[in-house]
């Protein structure tokens, strides 16, 4: 084995075994004193129907696979934006599909009063792909300009769809806005067994063809002219991977609400230590994606006693001050 199959396997054992430790610390965090100690002798008597046992089994651990099914989500949605557009700053908030998913719940909970449910993944899907329809059909079909004129109508979308959905707030019953607003700003605490399938099978399907994909998607990286001399449609290639996308963001944003610069944060620090273009590459940017925001969640139920921070505003803080030390570092360099 090649030294650098060993470091990326070595890459790639570290980051499942810190996701692994990351799901079963968290569940010792909470309102409830629990330590981890009870949560393995949870796991150890897992027919025990004490209080700390069932805290864990039907509150934290929900909360807690939901918070990495986001995060791994996210960091390969990212990762797909970033690669076929050869852009660092694009993750699905850039191009408006955020936005767009956010609008179509919005607009579902505001007239409808639904609050759960498939039919707010469905909202949230149509939002999403009416965004992304709307960001291919103002890019056109010229090959030289498309990705271009896709950042800056992605721009224009997101502006155009958070405006829609502040003007639905402003319509809503007062009594609604509030948890709307706490919604849009990303939560777990309405993880449930029951609806864990949906971000679950969605995340693994859309990572699974973008490992098959990875060839052409490291083809995209050469540029569009490269890519097609290597013989990939660019074209219908970008559709695909922008509707992956898509699909990933719209269940993320119906099950949790914005949530902010994950697709934008990890790749970027995956990449300082390992390609993302092999499949250890792709699988360590879904692991630490998936990582950070456990430990995310755990920080928004721990910093203020008896409440809860929204999630948005932690990753927002949290990714603000990485691109700004990295702006820094780089320019030190120059």
């Amino acid at each position: 084995m090649s030294a650098v199959n060993t470091r990326y396997s070595f890459a790639l054992f570290i980051s499942a075994v810190a996701a692994l430790f990351s799901l079963f610390a968290a569940l010792s965090f909470g309102a409830a004193d629990t330590s981890l100690q009870d949560v393995f002798n949870s796991f150890l008597l897992s027919n025990d129907a004490s209080f700390n046992t069932r805290i864990i089994f039907e509150l934290r651990m929900p909360r807690t696979l939901l918070a990495f099914l986001a995060g791994s989500g996210l960091a390969i949605a990212g990762l797909i934006l970033q690669t076929v557009t050869r852009n660092p700053l694009a993750d699905p908030y850039l191009f408006g599909i955020s936005s767009g998913a956010s609008f179509g719940v919005v607009l579902l909970m505001a007239f409808a009063g639904i609050s759960a449910g498939f039919m707010l993944s469905a909202a949230a899907l149509l939002g999403s792909l009416l965004a992304m329809s709307l960001l291919i059909l103002i890019a056109g079909r010229q090959q030289s300009a498309q990705v271009e004129s896709m950042l800056l109508a992605g721009v224009a979308l997101s502006f155009l769809f958070s405006a829609f959905t502040s003007l639905l707030l402003y319509w809503s019953d007062p009594q609604a806005v509030a948890a709307i607003l706490f919604w849009t700003l990303g939560s777990f605490a309405r993880a449930q067994w029951a609806t864990l399938w949906l971000p679950l099978l969605v995340i693994t399907l859309c990572t699974f063809v973008m490992l098959s994909f990875r060839r052409q998607l490291n083809a995209m990286l050469l540029g569009d002219e490269s890519a097609i001399t290597l013989g990939v449609r660019v074209q219908r290639f970008r559709i695909l991977m922008l509707v992956l996308s898509s699909l990933i963001t719209a269940v993320l944003v119906a099950m949790c609400g914005g949530i902010g610069f994950v697709g934008l944060m990890i790749p970027h620090i995956v990449r300082f230590f390992i390609s993302q273009g092999t499949i250890a590459g792709l699988l360590v940017t879904s692991l630490v994606g998936g990582t950070f925001m456990v430990w995310v969640d755990v920080l928004s139920r721990s910093l203020l006693k008896n409440q809860e921070l929204p999630v948005g505003v932690i990753t927002a803080a949290i990714g603000s001050v990485f691109f700004l030390s990295l702006l820094f570092f780089r320019k030190r360099r120059v």
